[in-house]
């Protein structure tokens, strides 16, 4: 591969707005032009197509007004002179390119290049590549809707598409859509990766993300602080809970489920399994009275308890907990409102999940010592919006779940984040092969075990999403996407937890 450009993501994650002003001012630090990093794009894309599509003979490349449209024209330029068929469509106006980008389309007409008028069904018929340099990172609001159109026509055509910092369309500071995106085959970012390019709706339209530094990448990281960044298993690794030579089940950890209400025994089973897998050392499980036979019989290793409101049991399950797990299966009877209502208040590191959480939405609270798991659709619940507020913009949302609930924040879907209220990490592990019931239930089992081994609210939420999450990746790369149950992952997360232990000690 070209040494230009990598698959390699840079953990730290940046806005556009500070990569706009890093790369400013590290050009006038270093004394050459901004167009000298346009040149490094274009010449960076470039490399991905000859890494990915040497033999695409006939390019068809959009361009924009922007910044992005002049990479695009370096890229074109390229091309041609590499002897391959380039047409290359204008979305644009000459008199508002920037001097840069201006150089670029200069540079594109000298090359022998001229700018093509074309039709849908001359895209169908003549070509085998496509580049997408229509809008970049600076776009704000909605995309007109002509260039919806066109986006939506370019989408529906068999043509692999290569975009240029960021697909069209998209907003690379928050994963939201602004109308039609460009669905890339493969994107390339410059400098800093966008934040945005890893979360939510992104993940349907990046495609096969690749990072180019332009030359510049490691001085932008040292002088331009950040608070988002990758989850990094080289990072949790020195926070693993060890055990020592003499430890008993006692040392490594007490936890207590509580869930489980009639007909809804799976969820707490999932929860207790993963716990144990995980490596807690006792296992405590109030459940419903109708659920408790079978969850005894379905994991012996976990102590069950049917619990039907008696306080001074609740209070004696307390007393032997160093963790409380609450919601999995639960319901939204009386029976889980007046579990809930007994243990909310209860001064326990806790990690809350599924109906928890609409009883905690119920009657908002903050508390700093408990760790907060929903999927979009609950944090919707939780703020008060909808999905697809959540979804648009996922950064926001996580925020204003911190600020509104304090502790530690997992919002859950495609490239989850976690959030202390000082910074957001990014889990770029884990894919729709989790797209089934009771993987949530997991994770909070895996979550609250390591909590109950004593790693702290943040360490135990980074490590149990990446956890299972690659856990959940082996598995579908073995096996395929399809047909992942929630119980598949346990056993694997055993495997990978000692695999981390082992390459802790090392």
């Amino acid at each position: 591969m070209s040494e230009i450009i990598s698959r390699d993501i840079p953990y730290k994650l940046y806005t556009s707005q500070q990569v706009k002003v890093g790369e400013k001012e590290l050009t006038e630090k270093k004394g050459f032009e901004m167009y000298t990093l346009m040149k490094r794009a274009g010449q960076a894309v470039y490399a991905l197509i000859q890494l990915q599509y040497p033999s695409a003979d006939r390019i068809l490349v959009f361009c924009g007004n922007g910044n992005n449209g002049g990479d695009a024209f370096v890229v074109a330029t390229l091309a041609k002179l590499d002897g391959r068929n380039v047409s290359l469509v204008f979305n644009g106006q000459k008199e508002r390119l920037s001097e840069d980008g201006l150089r670029a389309y200069q540079e594109w007409i000298d090359a022998g290049g001229d700018i093509t008028e074309i039709s849908e069904e001359d895209i169908v018929s003549s070509f085998d590549l496509i580049v997408d340099g229509l809008l970049g990172t600076g776009i704000s609001g909605k995309v007109r809707p002509q260039l919806q159109n066109l986006i939506s026509k370019i989408n529906h055509l068999s043509i692999p598409i290569v975009s240029i910092d960021v697909p069209s369309g998209l907003c690379s500071d928050t994963g939201g859509k602004l109308g039609e995106v460009i669905k890339s085959d493969h994107t390339v970012s410059f400098i800093g990766v966008k934040r945005g390019l890893l979360t939510g709706y992104a993940r349907n339209y990046v495609g096969e993300l690749f990072f180019a530094g332009l030359g510049i990448e490691d001085e932008f990281q040292r002088c331009y602080p950040t608070n988002v960044s990758v989850l990094s298993k080289t990072e949790l690794l020195n926070c693993l809970p060890k055990r020592e030579s003499i430890a008993h089940k006692g040392t490594n950890g007490r936890l207590l489920c509580l869930g489980g209400n009639s007909g809804y025994s799976g969820a707490i089973n999932l929860c207790s399994r993963a716990a144990a897998r995980t490596g807690t050392g006792l296992i405590k499980v109030l459940c419903h009275k109708d659920s408790s036979v079978s969850l005894q019989v379905s994991c012996p290793e976990v102590m069950t308890q049917s619990w039907c409101g008696d306080n001074r049991e609740l209070r004696d399950a307390l007393l032997f907990a160093d963790v409380v797990a609450l919601g999995p299966g639960m319901g939204r009877d009386q029976w889980a409102k007046q579990l809930y209502m007994r243990i909310s208040d209860v001064d326990k590191p806790k990690v809350l999940d599924a109906d928890a959480l609409y009883f905690l939405s119920l009657a908002p609270n903050k508390d700093p010592y408990r760790i907060l798991t929903p999927h979009p659709g609950e944090a919707a619940m939780l703020l008060g919006l909808t999905v697809k507020e959540i979804e648009q913009d996922r950064f926001s949302a996580v925020h204003d779940l911190h600020e509104k609930y304090g502790g530690v924040i997992v919002l859950k879907g495609a490239g989850t984040l976690i959030y202390d209220g000082h910074f957001i990490f990014i889990c770029n592990a884990g894919s729709p092969a989790m797209a089934s019931g009771g993987m949530g239930d997991i994770l909070t089992g895996i979550v609250s075990s390591l909590l109950a081994q004593g790693q702290s609210l943040i360490e135990a939420a980074k490590t149990g999403v990446l956890l299972h999450s690659v856990a959940a990746d082996q598995i579908a790369e073995r096996e395929g996407p399809v047909g992942l149950l929630a119980g598949d992952v346990i056993q694997e997360v055993r495997q990978v937890m000692n695999l981390w232990l082992s390459e802790s000690s090392l």
